[in-house]
């Protein structure tokens, strides 16, 4: 049976007005909400293949709602003339596409769909309906499915009986009682002070009808709930009424009166040149054969053979307008690679310009360098990092620049450590080819030369062309999110100061590397041998399956944990068999120093580049706590178990007359977690400077601090940070190898001892549950689906990414805001040394000799100075020749 798909058009529209900016033809009619709308409605047309469709709009007039209550949506603010005039101009487009769509004086789209929608379902007909308004979720049945749009104008999320059934743990109809419990602020509706959705549905759940709650008040177990209910049930029930869609408007319930019908060429030719949509053009294949000679319609790119023409574009770009930039490197390293190709599109035009590179020097040529670091136009990229590499390399700095994966990053954990081709993708956006796609991998992979340039150009063309929309669409959601200020004053001047400590490198001495490689080599052999001779035969010790019938088959251990390939030997289950057998820890040593050998010195030694440093790569756009981290190699992750990993960090050395100036927040999450709770307990230990762990110690164990045993403090340590990252009382009592009921009463004498944090935490949770996302110091957002989960152990996940995010996450915050200043101190003072390294809490600064005093100060005052707490933030500095040295 065919399936009949309904299309809100003035929420479409709406969001779509909003997603892209800025968008006009060239005698000024603005045209993005028409763009987002069809870009929309050709990708749906083409993936669910529709043949009947409808599309509803609301009208101007006042509403039956607005007769019966004047407040209803009094609160919205006029639509802008720009989006008004983009109404009009989609109702002749549909007209001329063939596409019904339909409007009724008091009434608005939601109720012309919610009737036609309910005639459609009765029959047995599938409905699909398209909108950016939740209020249509009361309408899906065991026919009508609901395709919401999610954010941007690209991203849908189904909503079926089962979906709604898992995130509000209701049926569709009772979502109309919540409403008229909770009310809606966009739509000025009132509902009942007070309720939110969390104690809504409890009450939907279970008494059902609002007249059934207020029946039962005196059953509500809530005093608190009882008193917000009292008094306001005429409120509750008008409330109710606004937000119920109508569902028995006069409209056919004949399928053939939705078909799309034929479409009327000349007319919508005229249209989409008029708007200057002629990409549209090949979606309803009305493209003119003849003039395309038979092939398909290409992007509009010019590709130009010398700077010298650059020179012409970069002058005809007037000051303070965009243009959207992508530079190709030579492979995907580009610390260690040139730069290949540069593409550029002025804004609100089509063509895309690309130039191929013949050098690197191209890049201070002094065409392209002042276009660069010119301040008077933005140049906008999906990642600007790699260009400021190249630019620092030929002392230029690229300046007015923007960045799409910064903003992406910010706006949706969904899209980090995205590729610019992968979040195209992500998006929707189009493109002709991927870069992947055209390079390969593996034997078959092939050098950017041997692309043929016609494939380059139309993947240049088509990625460079899509970065306007993008840009536009992030912006708003930025601004939608309020995360410009943490966008604009840390993540985007953050990206110039990454890739310059990228660009310096941290000096290497290979001779000390190699060293610890023999060392490591001898100890491997050593345990090989001893591990064999326990054993009592030869196998190889580096198969898991061959040590798992050593230990279980042949020495008779206790199986901890099987799998389908057989015995698990991983580290957990060893660490339980430590004292069983002499042979465990020779072979959790194996496997430390195996590793050590083959990930931190035979995979460093390679990266050692030229000049004698590694340069490694931060990744700013990954991690959902804002932590930055590191890669190729990831000098943040070098192991300190024994004394032989620890002296990796000796090969790091400071240059000629230079040291290492290493400074360290002391405990700063847990000093962050005091000023967010204030506990004033924890408080009143940081601001006497006694040792905190000893001070939980005292207070968990009821002990005078001086009687605390190391092995005490050690777990009251263990307990602190695990209250940071939400720490079950099984995780805690795996770490310390003591029983849950231990564990339990550990974490139950912390919270006790420290009442403000167990009741921050529980409220950061709740607050959490009612916005979607948890929240940093500074603003940063992170979304967390999962406190909804109607599983047990998602929802818990959850809970625990609330309670750390703004923990964990402010501190990561902190540490970027005092690199930032650190930074730029050094450069304001033009001083010679220069930042060249970042591990969580810990900040290294190669220092000249001469300039080591001033370096600690500055370093010292700004990390301690960042950012105002209810603790004093400190740093402990420590100096050395070596990383090892200054630790």
């Amino acid at each position: 049976m065919d399936k009949l798909y309904l299309i809100d058009g003035s929420s479409m529209l709406y969001r779509a007005f909003f997603a892209i900016r800025d968008l006009k033809t060239k005698t000024g009619i603005p045209t993005n909400a028409l763009y987002g709308f069809l870009r929309m409605f050709f990708k749906i047309k083409k993936e669910y293949d529709m043949k009947y469709v409808a599309v509803a709009f609301d009208r101007k007039e006042k509403t039956i709602r607005a007769e019966s209550y004047d407040a209803y949506k009094a609160n919205r603010e006029k639509a802008p003339d720009e989006l008004n005039i983009q109404f009009g101009l989609i109702r002749d487009i549909l007209n001329d596409m063939g596409i019904k769509f339909f409007d009724m004086i008091g009434y608005e789209a939601d109720d012309i769909i919610g009737s036609i929608s309910k005639k459609f379902s009765d029959k047995g007909h599938e409905v699909i309906i398209f909108t950016g308004d939740k209020d249509y979720l009361q309408l899906v049945d065991e026919n009508i499915t609901v395709m919401y749009n999610k954010r941007g104008i690209s991203e849908l999320e189904e909503y079926d009986l089962k979906k709604i059934r898992e995130n509000y743990d209701l049926n569709p109809k009772d979502l109309i009682e919540l409403k008229g419990l909770m009310g809606d602020k966009s739509d000025n509706i009132p509902g009942v002070y007070g309720i939110g959705e969390k104690t809504g549905i409890k009450l939907v759940k279970e008494f059902g009808k609002i007249e059934n709650i207020y029946d039962n008040l005196d059953n509500i177990s809530s005093k608190s709930t009882k008193n917000k209910l009292e008094g306001n049930l005429k409120t509750a029930l008008m409330s109710r009424e606004l937000g119920r869609i109508i569902i028995n408007l006069d409209y056919s319930d004949n399928l053939e009166d939705y078909k799309i019908s034929k479409i009327d060429k000349e007319e919508i030719i005229k249209d989409f040149e008029n708007l200057e949509f002629n990409t549209f053009l090949e979606e309803l294949d009305l493209t003119n054969p003849e003039e395309n000679n038979g092939s398909d319609r290409k992007l509009d790119f010019e590709k130009i053979d010398n700077l010298e023409d650059f020179e012409k574009i970069f002058k005809s770009i007037k000051d303070g307008s965009r243009t959207f930039m992508n530079i190709l490197f030579e492979n995907e390293v580009y610390t260690r690679s040139k730069p290949f190709a540069v593409s550029l599109k002025k804004e609100k035009e089509d063509l895309v310009y690309i130039y191929y590179l013949k050098s690197s020097k191209d890049f201070s040529n002094k065409y392209l360098a002042s276009f660069l670091s010119s301040e008077n136009i933005v140049k906008i990229f999906y990642d600007s990092k790699p260009c400021h590499y190249a630019l620092i390399k030929e002392n230029i700095d690229l300046n007015c620049y923007e960045d799409i994966s910064i903003m992406s990053y910010l706006n949706s954990s969904n899209n980090s450590g995205k590729s610019l081709d992968e979040y195209l993708s992500l998006e929707s956006y189009p493109l002709t080819s991927t870069l992947n796609s055209l390079i390969g991998s593996g034997k078959k992979k092939k050098s950017l030369d041997e692309i043929p340039k016609a494939d380059l150009n139309l993947y240049l063309a088509s990625s460079t062309f899509y970065l306007e929309e993008a840009f536009y669409r992030e912006n708003k959601i930025l601004e939608e999110l309020e995360l410009r200020d943490l966008y604009k004053n840390l993540e985007l001047p953050l990206v110039r100061v990454l890739a310059s400590m990228e660009e310096e490198g941290f000096k290497v001495d290979s001779n000390i590397l190699n060293e610890i490689n023999n060392r490591a080599s001898e100890k491997i052999k050593d345990l090989e041998k001893e591990i064999i001779e326990d054993a009592g035969y030869e196998f190889k010790v580096s198969s898991p399956k061959q040590v798992g019938e050593v230990l279980f088959d042949k020495l008779g251990l206790p199986v901890i944990k099987k799998t389908k390939t057989g015995y698990s030997t991983d580290i957990k289950v060893l660490e339980k068999l430590i004292d069983k057998h002499v042979i465990v820890q020779k072979i959790i040593d194996y496997r430390f120093y195996t590793k050590l050998k083959s990930t931190y010195i035979d995979g460093l030694i390679p990266l050692i580049s030229d000049d004698g440093k590694i340069h490694t790569t931060f990744m700013q756009n990954v991690a959902q706590t804002g932590r930055l981290s590191s890669v190729n190699p990831n000098l943040q992750n070098i192991p300190q178990r024994s004394d032989l990993a620890r002296k990796i960090r000796k090969a790091f050395i400071a240059g000629d007359k230079r040291v290492l100036v290493d400074s360290d927040y002391s405990q700063i999450e847990l000093r962050v977690l005091a000023s967010l709770s204030e506990d004033e307990n924890m408080i009143s230990a940081f601001k006497e400077g006694v040792d905190i762990h000893t001070k939980t110690a005292s207070e968990v164990f009821h002990k005078d601090p001086k009687d605390v045993t190391r092995e005490e403090r050690s777990h009251a340590k263990a307990v602190n940070f695990g209250i940071i990252y939400g720490q079950t009382d099984y995780g805690l009592s795996e770490e310390l190898k003591i029983s849950r009921k231990e564990a339990r009463e550990y974490i139950d004498g912390y919270k006790a001892s420290y009442p403000q944090i167990k009741t921050y935490m529980d409220e950061i949770v709740e607050l959490a549950k009612e916005k979607g996302y948890s929240e940093t110091i500074l603003g940063r957002k992170r979304a967390i689906s999962e406190l909804h989960s109607s599983n047990f152990n998602i929802r818990s996940f959850g809970e625990r990414m609330a309670l750390n995010t703004p923990i964990q996450g402010s501190a990561a915050d902190i540490i970027k805001k005092a690199m930032l200043n650190v930074y730029n101190k050094l450069k304001e003072n033009g001083l010679k040394s220069k930042l060249i390294l970042q591990v969580h809490d810990e900040l290294i600064v190669e220092t000249f000799e001469e300039e080591l005093d001033q370096v600690k100060k500055i370093v010292k005052e700004e990390m301690e100075n960042v950012i105002k707490l209810e603790v004093q933030l400190i740093a402990d500095i420590s100096i050395g020749k070596s990383w090892y040295d200054a630790k």
